[in-house]
């Protein structure tokens, strides 16, 4: 199992947890909103580390995206085997064509 799969497996194990005993919990009792709220935080410190071309700092804020990412979707009940589904969909087919296709 890969180390993405085992952490959306413990997000989906902690979302009845008690808030008080797991941050995911915690995160997850907020609602998707709060969730969401997170993700674009720890996404905006990442832009900020990859800016300023700090690669120890851009590495902790990219875990913290995917952790947060995977809260997100866990908070809509979103799959990441999902997800993974549509990137496999997308494989061998250009970013440009993709992109086009959404548009028609």
């Amino acid at each position: 199992m890969h180390t993405l799969d085992r952490l959306a497996a413990t997000i989906a194990a902690r979302k009845g947890a008690d808030p008080d005993s797991s941050w995911t919990a915690r995160l997850l009792a907020k609602g998707p909103q709060k969730a969401a709220e997170k993700f674009g935080e720890e996404a905006i410190e990442a832009i900020v580390a990859a800016v300023a071309g700090d690669k120890a700092q851009l590495t902790a804020e990219a875990a913290d995206v995917l952790y947060h990412l995977l809260v997100m979707l866990a908070a809509r009940d979103v799959a990441l085997a999902d997800v993974l589904a549509e990137l496999d969909r997308r494989e061998g087919t250009s970013g440009i064509d993709e992109k086009a296709a959404r548009k028609g």
